[in-house]
């Protein structure tokens, strides 16, 4: 499995201002993730590990420190670095789905790969197949229950074949039994050396199928494996 550094944070800090109060949510966060890794990130509600996603996708700006993501520092990026990264290197399945509700399922799973200027492969099918949506690909998002939304969300998030893959608890609307596929389908995409996963979770089982954990407490990682 390639071991080169895919994400890097040095001494990153990130604090929330509240009026005349400062919320500090990271503090000196450090964090070495590489190609191929998957680790479960973990700690209690409100600790920052959704920030933490956020930062690493670009969506919320860090105060201090540095963020290498490939090999590049973003510290300089510009909007459409950014979205280059975003759109041919990054796949993210956030809590509340983000589908596009005018969209069927297939046109939603399709979504990134017209942004990567991609076709419809077998990698899209065996994704569909294995999160059980093969009936389901015409139908509107908005006509899904809430399980099936979260797979469709997960299929659309894994449909370029990101290197880096960021789960907000992927499994938080899903039955048990449909939770261990996903969870066994995020492992075996980290073996085969292609994604990466970086995944939330308050889970012990869901954790369980990451190689590693990792503890946010008061603003810095602790490794809990």
């Amino acid at each position: 499995m390639p071991n080169s550094a895919l994400v890097s944070l040095n001494s990153v800090n990130k604090q929330f201002v509240d009026g005349n109060e400062v919320h500090a949510v990271l503090s000196d966060c450090e964090l070495v993730m590489a190609t191929g890794s998957s680790i479960a990130l973990m700690g209690a509600s409100g600790s920052g590990k959704s920030t933490l996603m956020n930062i690493i996708a670009g969506f919320e700006p860090l105060n201090s420190g540095k963020l290498v993501l490939d090999g590049q520092d973003t510290s300089q990026w510009r909007d459409s670095d950014w979205s280059d990264f975003r759109i041919h290197k990054l796949g993210v399945v956030f809590q509340q789905f983000n589908l596009l509700t005018p969209l069927n399922v297939r046109q939603n799973i399709a979504f990134p790969l017209s942004l990567a200027q991609m076709q419809w492969n077998d990698w899209c099918d065996y994704l569909v197949e294995t999160l059980g949506l093969s009936g389901l690909l015409d139908r509107h998002v908005a006509a899904l229950s809430g399980g099936q939304q979260q797979r469709v969300a997960i299929a659309r998030a894994l449909a370029s074949q990101p290197k880096l893959l960021l789960a907000d608890e992927p499994t938080g609307n899903l039955d048990e039994q449909s939770g261990r596929e996903v969870m066994q389908l995020l492992a075996d995409i980290t073996q085969q050396g292609n994604t990466a996963v970086l995944l939330v979770t308050h889970s012990e089982e869901c954790a369980a199928f990451m190689q590693s954990r990792l503890r946010l407490v008061n603003g810095q990682l602790y490794d809990a494996s």
